[in-house]
């Protein structure tokens, strides 16, 4: 059975952290579920970039996946935040130690603000990087993508591909990774 991923998507979502994410797990035979928090499966990115999702979060609360993976961008990270859907099912993917990868704003947007960063190392937009900082039980670090344990979270779009690849290796294995990169001429 292929390994199953959830990316939530919202107006305001990076588009290169979305599609990279995407792409890059689907590359790997991932089982990728692009759900909006929007109301509406069209949402328009932070570049004005229009994206169509596979569905509506709401159709997605009766699953378990694998992988949930956040991507960052501002307003995006505000509205995952906001959905009491993705809140919940962040919430149940802690609870039963499965993964979570967040890049860009969505670190300390959506995850520090639920206490899923509490205990762990994690990283963020640079001008986010503070909130982690000043966070209780929080290892804020500067690295361009850092895993520990089931939590993988990265800086922003220029890491978009190694964070993506590190979500591969996460659920797969670093083979499974090292070929995805190399097809995509990343070393």
């Amino acid at each position: 059975m292929p390994k199953t991923a959830l990316v939530p998507v919202a107006d305001g979502s990076e588009e290169i952290e979305v599609v990279c994410i995407v792409d890059s797990l689907r590359r790997a035979g991932i089982d990728v579920t692009v759900a909006s928090v929007m109301g509406r499966q069209q949402i328009v990115a932070s570049r004005q970039t229009v994206l169509v999702a596979d569905c509506l979060i709401g159709s997605c609360c009766d699953q378990t996946y694998d992988l949930v993976a956040l991507p960052g961008g501002m307003p995006g990270a505000e509205h995952l935040h906001d959905d009491p859907y993705v809140r919940t099912l962040l919430i149940e993917q802690r609870a039963a130690n499965r993964a979570i990868g967040a890049i860009c704003a969505a670190p300390a947007v959506v995850l520090l603000p639920l206490g899923l960063l509490r205990g762990y190392g994690a990283t963020c937009f640079p001008s986010f990087l503070p909130a982690l900082r000043e966070a209780e039980g929080v290892l804020a670090l500067e690295d361009r993508v850092v895993v520990d344990r089931e939590l993988i979270t990265s800086r922003g779009p220029g890491t978009a591909i190694e964070f993506a690849l590190k979500l591969v290796e996460h659920l797969l294995d670093a083979k499974a990774a090292a070929s995805i990169g190399e097809r995509m001429l990343v070393k």
